[in-house]
């Protein structure tokens, strides 16, 4: 399977990477215990059986609107067979065409195979996973404590580089902007 994701500019990385850091030091699950080098906070856009050169060309295309802006608003706990928690991503209307223009990039191009229908527009839940596990909760307390005034567990930024993940050779490959 293949990936098509967006990464989040340096500052929402590291605020990201704060609370996986202190899921984990809570005791509780989270996604800092997950040492591969690929595992880094980011937005998943669609997945393919295989993005062939062609159609890499056309995502870049497509992604050439990068820098979008990014917000996360809350968290969400999924019912799977592996639970997720989750901070919720607001899409505005830059990241909303962006994703159409990645699915549609896809799903007009047979060679890439079976799309997975989660991530189709009208279905798509747009998240950055925190943790996954049985034992993961929605938190009692914010995990972001915003600037006075702000809302806690709401952090703006934006989505600034994207990438492709290989869950078969587990390996990321830029997209663009370079990351």
């Amino acid at each position: 399977m293949q990936t098509v994701e967006l990464l989040p500019d340096v500052t929402t990385e590291r605020t990201v990477r704060d609370v996986w850091r202190r899921l984990s030091d809570a005791g509780l699950p989270s996604q800092a215990t997950h040492r591969h080098p690929t595992n880094r906070p980011h937005l998943t856009l669609a997945t393919a059986d295989t993005l062939v050169p062609e159609v890499r060309v056309r995502l870049k295309d497509a992604l050439a609107v990068l820098p979008v802006p990014l917000r996360l608003d809350g968290t969400v706990r999924f019912a799977s067979r592996t639970p997720v928690l989750a901070w919720t991503v607001r899409p505005d209307e830059a990241l909303l065409h962006l994703h159409e223009a990645v699915w549609r990039t896809l799903r007009d191009a047979p060679a890439c195979g079976r799309l997975n229908p989660i991530h189709a527009p009208g279905r798509w839940k747009p998240h950055i996973t925190l943790a996954r596990g049985r034992d993961v909760a929605c938190p009692d307390t914010p995990l972001f404590s915003a600037a006075p005034g702000e809302p806690d567990d709401v952090l703006t930024g934006q989505w600034a580089w994207a990438r492709t993940y290989d869950s078969v050779v587990r390996s990321a490959t830029p997209l663009g902007p370079c990351s």
